[in-house]
């Protein structure tokens, strides 16, 4: 089980970006990243290019670049504080993720 998923609100705890909260768009957990909606905005490049009879204009385009799983922390629903993520199996046997600070559960049911 992963610690962020996506559509978590993670906090930036260490670059550039220093504090800024947004949601989880992709996990990428062979690389240990994420992209975060609005953390690390990188700009691009695009040369002009013509596809058949449609011409496409140079541009700049704005995304969001990776960012390393050490420099996140999910943001617990309940206490609306960055936290550390714990496991926990149910009586039915599921595995949930927890808040560690205020031991409610992460997962949405």
């Amino acid at each position: 089980m992963q610690r962020v998923k996506t559509g978590d609100t993670v906090e930036v705890k260490a670059g550039k970006d220093l504090g800024e909260r947004g949601e989880v768009l992709a996990v990428y957990p062979r690389e240990d990243r994420v992209v975060v909606q609005g953390v690390n905005m990188l700009k691009r490049h695009r040369k002009a290019q013509q596809a058949g009879d449609r011409q496409v204009p140079a541009q700049i385009v704005d995304f969001e670049g990776k960012l390393h799983l050490s420099n996140v922390m999910v943001v617990c629903p309940s206490c609306d504080k960055a936290t550390r993520v714990g496991y926990r199996v149910r009586d039915d046997g599921s595995k949930v993720r927890f808040c560690k600070k205020c031991n409610a559960e992460i997962d949405k049911v």
